[in-house]
C-alpha cells in the first residue's frame, strides 16, 4: 500500500500494474501533485500530450487503462461490459485512495465515466467527455465489422497489418492528422502488439458482451457537471447528434464546447483545449469541504455554450 501512496505524492511518472483480482489487472500511470484528474482512454490512444499540461497546471494526472486496453491485462473469460469496466475503474481509485476526481474520458471511455458517476458518485466531481456519448455497447457497427477480420489478421496480417489499419483510422478520425507519426502509432499499438491473439480475443469479447444494465435510464443520476468537447472538423467516429440530445435532456448539468479544427482525438490535436475544459469545470465548483480535494456544486446548463455537433463522415 505504501507504494501506491508514494505514487500519488511524487512528482515523477509512475506506471504500474494494479491487480484487482487474481486474473485482472489494470495499467495505471500517476504523475504530479494536487487535484486528481483521472484520465480514461477509449479503445486506442493515450494522454501523452495532456499529462504534461495537467501536471504543469498543478493537477495530479492518473491514467487508468480499462481491462483489455493499452497495457492492461487481457484475460480471455473476463466480463468486458462497460458496466464492469466502470466498476474496475472504481476499484482502482479505491485502491489509490482517490475521491471526487475530475474524470476526463475519450470516446468509449465516456460511457464508462457516466456509469462510474452514477454508481460511485463519491469518486467523480465532474466529467470532461472528449467526443464520447452514452454508448450502450462497447462495439459500434464499424467495430463489429472490423472484428470479423480478426481471424484473417491473426493468420496473414499480424501486427504489421494492425498498425496499418490503426494508422488509417487515426488519420480519418482527425481534423489535423499531423500528430499521427510512425512513433505515435507504435506507441498506440504497443500493448496490442505484445499479445495480438489475446488483444483480438478481448476485443471480440467486448463486441459480443451484453450490458447487464442500460446507461440511459440512469443518466439523470449523474449529478456532477459534464462538459462535452466536440471538434468542428469533419471526421470519422465520435458522438452523433441523437446522443448529444440524449445527454442534454437527461443530465442535470451539461455544457457542450466546440473545439475549432479538431477531430475525434482532441487530446492529441488540441491538448490545451482539454486543460481549459478541466479548469472551467473546476471553476464551476463551490467551496470544498475541509481536507477534501474534490466536491462540486452542479452549475446550471448554459445553453449559450452549446453548439451543434460537428458533421461526421463514415459509419459509426
Amino acid at each position: 500500500m505504501w507504494l501506491l501512496t508514494l505514487a500519488l505524492v511524487a512528482d515523477t511518472v509512475h506506471t504500474f500494474s494494479l491487480a484487482l483480482s487474481a486474473a485482472e489487472s489494470v495499467a495505471v500511470t500517476v504523475t504530479g501533485t494536487g487535484r486528481p484528474v483521472v484520465l480514461v482512454p477509449g479503445l486506442f490512444g493515450g494522454y501523452r500530450a495532456v499529462i504534461p499540461l495537467l501536471t504543469a497546471a498543478g493537477y495530479r494526472a492518473i491514467v487508468v487503462e480499462p481491462l483489455g486496453i493499452g497495457s492492461s491485462a487481457r484475460p480471455e473469460h473476463a466480463d468486458y461490459s462497460l458496466t464492469a469496466q466502470a466498476d474496475r475503474i472504481a476499484a482502482a481509485l479505491d485502491r489509490l485512495s482517490v475521491r471526487q476526481a475530475i474524470v476526463v474520458a475519450h470516446s468509449l471511455g465516456a460511457s464508462m465515466a457516466f456509469r462510474l458517476a452514477y454508481r460511485r458518485a463519491d469518486l467523480v466531481a465532474g466529467i470532461v467527455s472528449l467526443d464520447g456519448g452514452p454508448a450502450e455497447s462497447a462495439a459500434t457497427r464499424a467495430f463489429r465489422r472490423a472484428m470479423k477480420l480478426a481471424p484473417w489478421i491473426r493468420l496473414f496480417g499480424g501486427v504489421k497489418l494492425v498498425r496499418k489499419k490503426i494508422r488509417g483510422q487515426l488519420i480519418r478520425a482527425s481534423g489535423d492528422s499531423s500528430w499521427v507519426t510512425e512513433g505515435v502509432v507504435d506507441g498506440y499499438t504497443a500493448g496490442a502488439a505484445h499479445d495480438l491473439d489475446a488483444t483480438l480475443k478481448a476485443f471480440l469479447a467486448m463486441a459480443e458482451r451484453r450490458e447487464p444494465e442500460r446507461l440511459r435510464p440512469h443518466l439523470g443520476e449523474v449529478r456532477c457537471p459534464v462538459r462535452l468537447l466536440l471538434g468542428t472538423a469533419t471526421h470519422e467516429g465520435g458522438i452523433g447528434a441523437e446522443e448529444v440530445a440524449v445527454l442534454a435532456a437527461a443530465l442535470p448539468a451539461f455544457v457542450v464546447d466546440s473545439v475549432p479544427g479538431a477531430g475525434h482525438f482532441l487530446h492529441e490535436e488540441q491538448p490545451a483545449a482539454v486543460l481549459a475544459a478541466v479548469r472551467r469545470l473546476q471553476a464551476s465548483e463551490g467551496p470544498l469541504p475541509p481536507g477534501v480535494e474534490g466536491g462540486y456544486n452542479s452549475p446550471r446548463h448554459d445553453p449559450s455554450r452549446a453548439v451543434e455537433p460537428a458533421p461526421r463522415r463514415g459509419d459509426r
